[in-house]
């Protein structure tokens, strides 16, 4: 073994790696990415949910109570609500996560002991519902008169104590398994990952293997090139949604309350806008290498960022607004929003919407890229 002749490809192995600039960000961005999110964007400790309150009481007991719900920190008014129906409306469209329902008889039911409030909570995400769990646990008696709570421990006996007056109602998933959450999720989870990779392999592996040199020689327009990369791979990530939906459907018992049809239109808005994504990239890498460590730094923000595995409500208001720009977390309360809450796509169009507008400007970016030409 010679030293010298190591010594020498270890310094040429160093100098490859200052020139290739992304394999560089690979190495210091990586840590300094998962360390920024996981330290400072991931939080467990959910606050601040979406919430509307429907007070049918409107007394001051009811005022107090939820000025006590408030204060907890644990939700936040987003949306005015008059009845019950109201609050259904609102969890189905995926505006609020939890709905606060305050009955007429407000006041005689708190000094019955009975039953005085309901929080209705949208159980398709398992951790909202622990969250809910604290306002089931708040004191809210201790608003009431001195002589309303003795009247109340008269009635019901030294040895009695009275009912839990906040109850926590759980829709789409009351038995909290945690497969129904997550099972929507694969399918956009899986779609991003391989759409992404497929087509930001796809210019690249054209130059490295010289066929971009016959789609120069032809009369294919820089448009018809990048539509006819994507078309195909649609019908892939398609197969790909079948294979998931029914595996779920089927092993996990994972309910589809609306559309089949929706759910295959909020796939195929992914995947286009997953292919669009890649086809920038592949414009942009020198390699297939270079193209799968730029799909990387991709992959890892939309599966931390987007809700998946962590919940969205929990993260600061600047990462959600960076998360905003992910397709995979308007995807996700797409497809939980139709699967679990049977919703359809003209409830949840805000989040169509944002998908459509990033499909076009990737595909315009690409477009305005990509050159016919080797150099």
């Amino acid at each position: 073994m010679n030293l010298r002749r190591m010594l020498a490809v270890v310094v040429k192995e160093l100098r490859q790696l200052r020139r290739d600039r992304v394999t560089l960000a690979m190495i210091l961005g990586i840590p300094v990415m998962q360390l920024v999110l996981f330290g400072f964007a991931i939080n467990l400790n959910l606050r601040g949910l979406p919430a509307a309150i429907a007070d049918e009481a409107g007394t001051s007991a009811s005022r107090a109570m939820v000025m006590d719900m408030l204060a907890t920190g644990v939700i936040r008014p987003v949306a005015p609500a008059r009845t019950p129906q109201d609050l259904m409306a609102l969890l189905q469209r995926g505006t609020i996560s939890i709905g606060v329902a305050i009955p007429r008889d407000f006041d005689r039911r708190r000094i019955d002991g009975r039953e005085a409030v309901q929080v209705l909570v949208d159980g398709s995400d398992t951790v909202v519902q622990s969250a809910a769990m604290q306002l089931a646990q708040m004191p809210l008696d201790s608003t009431a008169p001195v002589a309303a709570q003795a009247a109340t421990q008269r009635r019901l006996g030294p040895d009695q104590a009275a009912a839990n007056p906040v109850s926590v109602v759980a829709f789409y998933n009351p038995e909290r398994r945690s497969a129904v959450n997550i099972v929507p999720g694969l399918i956009g989870v899986i779609l991003t990952m391989t759409m992404v990779l497929f087509t930001g392999v796809a210019i690249v592996r054209e130059r490295e293997r010289g066929n971009l040199e016959m789609l120069i020689a032809t009369p294919l327009s820089r448009t018809e090139l990048m539509v006819g990369k994507v078309l195909p791979y649609v019908v892939i990530g398609l197969l790909q949604t079948t294979v998931v939906l029914a595996l779920g459907v089927w092993l996990f018992k994972v309910p589809v309350r609306g559309s089949l049809l929706d759910v295959y239109l909020a796939s195929v808005l992914l995947i286009v806008a997953n292919l669009t994504l890649g086809l920038l990239i592949s414009t942009k890498a020198q390699s297939q290498f270079q193209a799968m460590q730029m799909t990387f730094f991709v992959f890892l923000p939309s599966i931390l960022l987007s809700g998946f595995m962590f919940p969205f409500d929990g993260m600061p208001v600047a990462i959600q607004w960076l998360a905003e720009v992910l397709p995979l977390t308007h995807f996700l309360r797409i497809i939980r929003g139709v699967m679990l809450r049977g919703a359809d796509l003209l409830t949840l169009w805000p989040d169509v919407v944002a998908l459509l507008v990033f499909t076009t400007v990737m595909m315009l970016a690409a477009i305005l890229r990509f050159r016919k030409r080797l150099d």
